[in-house]
């Protein structure tokens, strides 16, 4: 499956988030209105702590107790591998609403390093947990994820910071033909069924072995800083 990034954030992909999205100061998705009753939300504000590296749209869920993403050392499900190869958040969207997601949200654009982008999930007593993910651009299938945490009380605010995670279901070859993106980085495939290392791990970097340039692109661990709020009193 050629490009699917380009597919669900439409076909232009680098005319309308990168040469836009990379040259403003600061990114935000704008936030639901809250109206003045009973409902209770939380607030996710994601922060990309790589020097070159861009997130795809995020998602963000709320959920029950023991809903995961995904567990290190085990095999990703094939929607996660979907989200870490390509971008696309629709197929995890919806096995976490199979699986008992109270609210479930996703971007509306990329974010590029050193920018910040707030969504809101509704919650209740029971859907008090959450989850973050989105695929990092340039790789195979690196993505950093917050993995069923639980959610702040009233009023107060939890930050995390995340890894970049390797899906295990390519190999980091590092070679434009597999990885999707803008045409100054890759433009290459996204989701592909072929399997790789087989299980979920700590992300080793770029490493520069194809035709990514380490400097340009590698990290240090953690990439993503992960603020969660809760809005209205318990």
């Amino acid at each position: 499956m050629k490009n699917s990034i380009g597919r669900f954030l439409g076909r232009d992909f680098t005319a309308r988030c990168f040469a836009v999205v990379l040259s403003i100061a600061a990114v935000a998705v704008s936030a639901p209105v809250l109206a003045d009753d009973d409902r209770k939300v939380f607030e996710v504000t994601v922060t990309n702590i790589t020097q070159g590296e861009i997130f795809t749209p995020i998602m963000v869920a709320s959920h029950p107790s023991g809903i995961k993403l995904f567990h290190l050392g085990a095999a990703a499900s094939t929607s996660l591998e979907v989200l870490a190869e390509s971008g696309d958040t629709q197929p995890l969207t919806a096995s976490l609403i199979d699986a008992g997601a109270f609210d479930v949200v996703t971007a509306g654009d990329v974010l590029p390093p050193g920018q910040s982008v707030r969504l809101y999930v509704e919650r209740n007593g029971k859907n008090n947990h959450v989850s973050v993910a989105s695929m990092l651009v340039p790789s195979n299938d690196a993505f950093f994820a917050i993995n069923g945490v639980r959610g702040p009380r009233n009023k107060q605010a939890r930050t995390f910071y995340s890894p970049a995670y390797d899906a295990g279901s390519e190999i980091n070859d590092e070679l434009c033909a597999h990885i999707p993106g803008p045409p100054f980085i890759c433009q290459g495939e996204g989701f592909n069924p072929a399997s790789g290392e087989g299980y979920v791990y700590i992300h080793p970097g770029i490493q520069g072995g194809g035709d990514l340039d380490a400097p340009s692109h590698d990290w240090r661990n953690p990439i993503a800083k992960i603020t969660i709020r809760a809005l209205k009193t318990d």
